[in-house]
């Protein structure tokens, strides 16, 4: 057999079929430009801080990234549900519900996690319900309807706590380092990714996305389109009272200010992560990825000794770098 020589043809037939099949995973899998961004941003990390790579400073990196995470898991449920529903009131939520372990309950003696627990958690789904009833039956649009609640839990919030009431040696506090063997923040995540994939093996979630994707098929077919979006906005609502529960576990205090900025790294995070706004494309996976890029970015920048004022410069940055491939996904599917 006489050997063929290669001339190239072949490398470049190859080159430009790998150039091509990366656009069609991209688009096939939209978290992985926030995979890739997560890799750049702790290598970068790494370089500044080398502490970053000691063991013994990993739970307390989980700790304080566990509330970026939770936020953009409780946003990207009713955006998946699709009509537009973007709900901004999941950073209000869990600094309200920061507010209420710290300067109600725990200030009042209340420190059984027995008590205070589901307290807050059905706080939480309650203030989802509300906001799912606004939008599906008030009929009002998802910004408008979440906006409003923004205001009302932000107040709420500062009446509770004017001034930051300290929380110290309560339950919470294991949750930002050791529980046990366990960082406590894969408690805190685990425990709405458990809640994710229990609805997932009742179909919950493939309903969600075919609601998010055509509704009106979706009601055709006979799902409940109502009670599957006021499930969502629930679902947001109980994700938001665990991050207000990792926050309080990092803070040990009350910190009614921090509503906006959570809401804005929730967005951010969700469409970094490839969930496309329309409703029906994108997931978990994605905020999951699109939460940790936005916090190795933060940390990055306090590293290198950037001035805090350029952070939410940044977040506004990456909300529309999200927002720029979501919609280019989205159009190519």
């Amino acid at each position: 057999m006489i050997p063929v020589k290669d001339d190239g043809t072949r490398t470049a037939r190859r080159t430009r079929v790998a150039r091509k099949r990366l656009p069609a995973i991209a688009t096939r899998h939209t978290w992985v430009f926030a995979a890739g961004l997560v890799v750049v941003l702790l290598i970068a990390n790494a370089t500044v801080q080398r502490s970053i790579l000691e063991p013994s400073y990993w739970p307390t990196l989980l700790g304080t990234l566990a509330p970026f995470v939770l936020v953009a898991l409780a946003s990207t449920v009713p955006i998946l549900a699709g009509g537009g529903g973007i709900d901004i009131s999941v950073g209000p939520t869990a600094t309200l519900t920061n507010c209420l372990l710290a300067a109600v309950l725990f200030a009042n003696g209340w420190t059984s996690i027995w008590v205070t627990l589901p307290i807050v958690l059905v706080v939480g789904v309650a203030i989802g319900v509300l906001n799912g009833v606004l939008v599906v039956f008030g009929r009002l649009q998802p910004v408008i309807a979440t906006l409003a609640t923004f205001f009302v839990l932000s107040g709420i919030a500062l009446k509770i706590s004017p001034n930051p009431v300290p929380a110290t040696g309560n339950w919470t506090s294991k949750l930002s380092g050791m529980v046990g063997p366990v960082p406590g923040a894969l408690i805190t995540i685990g425990a709405a990714l458990v809640v994710w994939l229990v609805l997932w093996r009742l179909r919950y979630v493939s309903t969600l996305k075919s609601v998010g994707g055509d509704d009106v098929a979706a009601f055709s077919a006979g799902v409940p389109v109502a009670k599957v979006r006021i499930g969502a906005y629930a679902l947001a609502g109980l994700f938001a009272a665990i991050a207000g529960i990792a926050l309080t576990a990092v803070i040990q205090t009350s910190a009614p200010s921090l509503a906006t900025t959570y809401s804005l790294v929730a967005l951010a995070a969700v469409s970094l992560g490839g969930t496309s706004l329309l409703g029906g494309i994108g997931g978990m996976l994605g905020s999951v990825l699109g939460a940790s890029a936005i916090y190795l970015l933060q940390e990055l920048l306090a590293g290198a000794g950037v001035p805090t004022s350029y952070v939410q410069f940044v977040y506004g940055l990456l909300l529309v770098a999200g927002v720029v491939l979501s919609g280019l996904a989205t159009r190519k599917r």
